[in-house]
């Protein structure tokens, strides 16, 4: 990358399944202070240019395809009308299921991964020393509200909150095995990548969860010691109601903790949690977002599990439910609010100067509060 040019506050943009080249690819971009910004294939093409299309990358990289519930997906067609709108200095193919050869003939500028790394050998990667915020990653909003907005994290932000977040409420520590289900188009890969920093070793899946059947994400925890299991409520939910008893199936003895996320989780799915999957073990359902790329509340690993709560908010969050008012509430629902500044706070928005849009998105019903 270095040699293609690639510098502090360039972009790179990669279409990608949950792989380990992924990781590496993002590492390396990260150590030249440049920032990235993925999502996952089963994106559509206007879903990722109207992500991609505002950043302006200099590089783009793309899989060749990958595979979903047993079948094949060809990616071709869209890489090469991707590469075409975004017009990147080099775009780069990453071989998975064996396509990245011919696509990369077919697309102008591109090469295979292979291409592009072959005159180098290995070492350790040398980092740019730079400001704490320099930015990171670019995260995009839903878009389902009109065109995504691009959420600029820092680098120092996210890692110090996913320190935190790791080693004070998952308890994670060196040699763990941590896995969290997720696409590269979802703030819990980025979130899943920072345990490298903890000295953890890093469970990656990409596929469904159901395939070949419901066992799949059991099967590859047992397998692989997993310490940490992440998953989703629905994931649960769908596990509960097929009548999958893994406690009995699953030697599950190396998981510590189980988190949920995405939706709020039942109080039956936490009923089933030590039920039906493991009886000892810390059960956290956790909560935050694209926007602070981390949690405003989540587990405690020396409090007690409560059925259908979350355990407390996160250690520096100042996290409150506040009326339309502006007042406080207890036991009533109300707005979650943070009243002051956290490390993962984004640094802005991309192509936003002057700071409008951003707070107008966080800060316009309560000034001074995030909301």
């Amino acid at each position: 990358m270095r040699a293609e040019g690639v510098g502090v506050g360039d972009r790179v943009a990669a279409v990608m399944p949950n792989m380990a080249e992924t990781v590496a690819l993002m590492l390396a971009t990260a150590s030249l202070g440049a920032v990235w910004s993925s999502c996952s294939p089963d994106f559509g093409e206007r879903g990722v240019l109207d992500r991609f299309g505002q950043i302006e990358p200099v590089l783009f990289i793309a899989c060749d395809g990958y595979f979903y519930a047993g079948k094949t997906i060809r990616t071709g067609d869209k890489v090469a009308a991707i590469a075409a709108a975004l017009r990147p200095r080099k775009t780069i193919l990453v071989p998975y299921i064996g396509e990245a050869e011919t696509i990369a003939a077919a697309v102008p500028d591109a090469v295979t991964l292979a291409a592009f790394t072959q005159a180098f050998a290995p070492a350790p990667l040398v980092y740019e020393r730079l400001p704490f915020a320099h930015p990171l990653y670019i995260l995009f909003s839903s878009g389902t509200t009109g065109v995504p907005k691009c959420i600029v994290h820092s680098a120092g932000g996210t890692l110090i909150q996913h320190l935190k977040e790791h080693v004070l409420h998952a308890g994670a520590k060196p040699g763990d095995r941590i896995f969290y289900f997720t696409t590269c188009g979802w703030m819990m890969w980025n979130w899943l990548v920072s345990s490298l920093a903890v000295g953890a070793t890093l469970l990656l899946y990409d596929g469904s969860p159901f395939h070949p059947n419901g066992n799949a994400l059991f099967d590859f925890a047992a397998a692989e010691r997993a310490s940490f299991f992440g998953t989703s409520a629905k994931f649960i939910d769908a596990v509960r109601k097929e009548g999958l008893r893994p406690i009995e199936t699953h030697d599950l003895s190396s998981v510590e903790v189980i988190a949920s996320t995405g939706s709020p989780l039942s109080p039956e799915s936490f009923e089933f949690v030590y039920a039906g999957i493991k009886s000892d073990v810390q059960l956290a359902s956790i909560s935050g977002g694209t926007d602070i790329v981390s949690c405003f509340v989540l587990g405690v690993p020396w409090l007690p599990v409560r059925e259908g709560e979350i355990q407390g908010a996160g250690l520096g969050m100042a996290v409150d439910v506040w009326s339309d008012d502006g007042l406080p509430l207890r036991g009533e629902k109300g707005d979650l609010v943070c009243t002051r500044a956290f490390p993962a706070m984004p640094v802005g928005f991309w192509n936003d100067p002057t700071g409008e849009r951003y707070r107008a998105a966080y800060f316009e019903r309560f000034p001074g509060v995030w909301c």
